[in-house]
């Protein structure tokens, strides 16, 4: 994310940027913009569309639609050439950060492979804009977009240890990482289980910031580098998006990111297990009975569920530091996406306060979620004859249900714990959001973070 393109509101700057005025559809005559750019937008057939821009390269009309989408200054950033810009009109400080925001989510590009054109127009923050936040939250949705949109060959559980080093490094975080048979040694035999079969070793990364006596919150993400099924090998189809797998890595990261700019007041701890499930010789096998840290037995249903079994060791090791909050991510349930589609985030949680912080904040930052039951009578659906449990139902019902619940049972030391069953992924493009790699929750999760544990 290139942080010159979104500058602090100055009155010289913003007298000499070319104005944009913000036109919803069908409504352009409510709009402050000059009659005569009006009359002629109107002739040229813009009515205020969503995502609509006209330029006479003296002042613009950018079509909000019917009002619902702040990105749509994307739309602007995405296509007008260089030069300086600023939004027309007195803009509401919350209304101006998303804004401000959707200019920057607009000049993002993947360009690891392909050369792309850069993005050369620069926004003059609103004035009250607070636009190191707008920075942080810009740069956390771009490291998540380019971290799920790396292929595997370039994505694997050994780089995704190094990107974790390096945001230790910047952040002056501790980090230790547990890699192959030490896994074994040290008690994370399903996370060992789950990865030994791939090529790279399996690994548990564990990073730490903060003051030792400051409140624990505990990141957890699944970190699937590439999910081929094991042995229960996917189609075709369900593999072409399998590199996303690690999305519930690059999600925490990018959060964990985020707190440590904003030096939050909490000892943060982020785990991530990073495997890839691959099949060999040596692959763990439907019906297998694996041991946990936990201590409870799990019998293997299926071994394209794998991201609940290293997610359970991940989960039952943070939990030992009775955290006050603990926090999972995954691309986990096909169920999911089912139930709410690409765009909504499900999210389980059992304390309402939590709940209902976090379904404001996700208004407010228009980052949606969607609370999903931990129906405790589903737990039956997890039985099993030989083991302690299976870890998955056997059938097709409640799915993504099913799967919190298995994860439920390794979080009982931790006083709070939230878990998204994420999609991370833009199957349909929008102005500023491209198909590809996407961050869901993450901006909603550090504004409820923020307000309860402010930085000093």
């Amino acid at each position: 994310m290139r942080q010159e393109l979104l500058i602090d509101y100055e009155q010289e700057a913003a007298n000499a940027a070319l104005p944009i005025y913000l036109v919803n559809e069908n409504a352009i005559e409510e709009c402050d913009a000059p009659d005569g750019l009006k009359s002629l937008a109107e002739a040229n057939g813009f009515n205020g569309e969503a995502g609509g821009v006209f330029n006479d390269g003296k002042a613009i009309l950018l079509g909000m639609g019917d009002g619902s989408d702040p990105f749509l200054t994307a739309a602007a950033s995405e296509r007008l050439p260089k030069g300086d810009y600023s939004l027309a009109g007195n803009v509401e400080p919350d209304k101006a950060a998303l804004l401000a925001l959707g200019w920057l989510m607009g000049t993002y590009r993947f360009d690891r492979y392909k050369q792309q054109k850069p993005t050369v127009a620069r926004l003059i923050a609103p004035k009250g804009t607070d636009v190191a936040s707008v920075h942080r939250a810009a740069t956390a949705v771009s490291a998540v977009r380019d971290l799920v949109n790396t292929p595997a060959n370039d994505m694997g559980p050994s780089a995704i240890e190094h990107v974790a080093r390096n945001l230790a490094a910047g952040a002056g975080a501790q980090i230790d990482v547990i890699t192959g048979d030490d896994l074994l040694a040290k008690n994370f035999p399903m996370v060992h289980a789950v990865g030994r079969a791939a090529s790279e070793a399996p690994r548990l990364i564990d990073l730490r910031w903060g003051e030792p006596d400051a409140p624990r919150l505990t990141l957890v993400g699944k970190g699937v580098a590439f999910d081929s099924g094991g042995l229960n090998i996917k189609g075709g189809a369900g593999m072409s998006l399998m590199k996303k797998d690690m999305g519930g890595s690059a999600h925490v990261l990018a959060l964990a990111g985020m707190i440590m700019a904003a030096k939050l007041n909490v000892r943060l701890r982020v785990l991530v297990p990073a495997v890839e499930n691959a099949i060999s010789g040596n692959a763990f096998r439907p019906s297998d009975i694996l041991q946990s840290r936990k201590g409870l037995s799990v019998e293997i249903g299926n071994t394209d569920a794998e991201g609940r079994l290293i997610l359970a060791d991940a989960l039952a090791y943070g939990a030992e530091e009775k955290p006050d909050l603990m926090i999972s991510m995954a691309t986990l349930t096909g169920a999911a996406r089912v139930a709410l589609g690409p765009e909504l985030a499900p999210f389980y949680c059992d304390d309402e306060s939590l709940v209902g912080a976090l379904q404001q904040a996700a208004e407010r930052c228009a980052d949606p979620v969607w609370r999903m039951p931990l129906w405790r009578k589903y737990d039956a659906m997890l039985s099993s004859s030989i083991a302690d449990v299976n870890h998955i139902s056997g059938g097709s019902f409640a799915g993504s249900i099913t799967a919190a619940l298995f994860l439920r049972k390794f979080t009982e030391d931790a006083a709070r714990w939230m878990h998204f069953d994420i999609y991370a992924w833009r199957p349909k493009a929008a102005p500023g959001r491209p198909v590809g790699g996407e961050a869901q929750a993450i901006r909603a999760l550090f504004d409820v973070l923020s307000a309860r544990y402010p930085a000093a």
